[in-house]
């Protein structure tokens, strides 16, 4: 049997196309609501023949860092991408982490096409596809786009040309459920024209943030899902469906968003300048969130790192505070990018998130109450597959996707 090793971890080569979705910020209850409802039949069926089980995400509970682990099989100790957002530690700059040059492990398409097969990827947004598709030869046996940038797919860059036309869908809106809804219709065409070996759908979690499950506008998005879902099983596909996260409510009664804006706490007690914590959720699309999740990293210039610890640990909402050895460790977590410390908020009803300075969020932009990720109440993730499965983990990862498919599927 042909393997591909990478990353530490041997993948057999798959018996039919392996299509691995993350469906992002998809929340368990989201589809196990809308199948209870009769609105996603197809997934319903999937799982009678094959597997419906629960797995963890990767901390922090954000795109970035889980679509990273999702498709190098292993955590970001390993490839490196700990969030969207960081300091760069060669030039003490905040920067975004969009670019390939982040990423220090290959990912599971570069050491496959290298081997022979075919691969397709297709992102929601662009600030994943020249991640997720680093190491890829556009030589005619991959292609690699995202729906935002869709009529701007070229042979060179993407490994195809006319998406919108392939699609048969016009360019949608980035704060849409059509953006995720071209990421499926483009799977099925791929899957039936292309046939590739290795294929990755990842979508926006636009709906997740703006709807809890079983309300109408999450379930609308499921049963448009469900549509897909038939057509990739019926296309002899092997599926397996995870998530880069789950996602929560972090509001209060009022509505207003259950915030702690830690850099006002600190600076109030250490003085300006003397602390400046991170936001690894911080993205081009902060509509979505705002720039609030619960997860933070902290650096100290100059104040005793324990005494920090010891003011954050005394705020409410608070799960974990860890310096940055212990956090690294626990988390998995490269340590020459993250801060002196570690926190993830929550607490008892899971709502909690971190702000920098009240001033610094624009949340004009969240016309429902704030929804959003990162934490520990968000690591669960649901672990789908249409076929069953044999000598699989009791613990899975989100990151084990591409090897419950490659390794784990009982053939029919």
């Amino acid at each position: 049997m042909k393997t591909v090793t990478v990353n530490g971890r041997s993948y057999n080569w798959p018996s039919a196309p392996l299509v691995v979705i993350c469906c992002d910020g998809s929340e368990p209850a989201y589809m196990e609501i809308a199948m209870a409802q009769g609105l996603m039949p197809n997934l319903k069926r999937i799982i009678a023949k094959g597997e419906n089980r629960r797995g963890h995400s990767v901390i922090p509970s954000f795109t970035n860092p889980n679509n990273l682990s999702i498709v190098t099989g292993r955590p970001p100790e390993v490839h490196g991408i700990c969030g969207n957002y960081l300091i760069d530690p060669a030039t003490g700059q905040e920067t975004m982490m969009n670019d390939p040059r982040w990423l220090r492990a290959p990912t599971i398409f570069e050491a496959f096409q290298k081997a022979g097969a075919k691969i397709a990827m297709v992102t929601a947004k662009d600030k994943l596809r020249l991640l997720l598709g680093k190491g890829l030869v556009f030589d005619g046996t991959a292609v690699a786009f995202s729906s935002e940038k869709a009529d701007k797919v070229n042979l060179k860059d993407n490994g195809i040309a006319d998406v919108c036309s392939l699609v048969g869908m016009g360019v949608p809106d980035v704060y849409s459920a059509e953006l995720s809804e071209f990421v499926f219709a483009a799977g099925v065409k791929l899957l039936h024209g292309m046939k590739p070996d290795l294929m990755y759908l990842s979508t926006t979690d636009y709906v997740q943030h703006k709807y809890a499950p079983g309300s109408e506008g999450a379930n609308r998005f499921y049963a448009m899902m469900d549509k897909y879902l038939g057509e990739l099983d019926a296309g002899g596909a092997i599926i397996v469906i995870v998530a880069d996260h789950g996602m929560k409510d972090k509001h209060l009664s009022n509505g207003e968003p259950d915030v702690l804006y830690l850099q006002d706490v600190l600076d109030a007690k250490f003085g300006a300048s003397k602390t400046k914590v991170i936001l690894p959720i911080t993205d081009p699309y902060v509509v979505h969130h705002g720039a609030l999740g619960s997860f933070a990293t902290v650096y100290a210039y100059g104040p005793d790192i324990a005494e920090i610890m010891a003011v954050i640990k005394a705020q409410d909402g608070i799960d974990a505070v860890l310096n940055k050895q212990d956090g690294c460790a626990h988390f998995e977590l490269p340590e020459d990018r993250m801060g002196d410390i570690i926190v993830v908020s929550g607490g008892p009803r899971g709502s909690k998130v971190i702000g920098t300075s009240r001033d610094k969020h624009d949340l004009s932009g969240l016309n429902e109450p704030l929804r959003s990720h990162g934490g520990l109440t968000e690591q669960e993730i649901p672990v789908i597959a249409n076929r069953k499965f044999k000598n699989a983990p009791a613990a899975l990862r989100n990151f084990d996707a591409f090897a419950l498919g490659c390794n784990n599927i009982v053939e029919a």
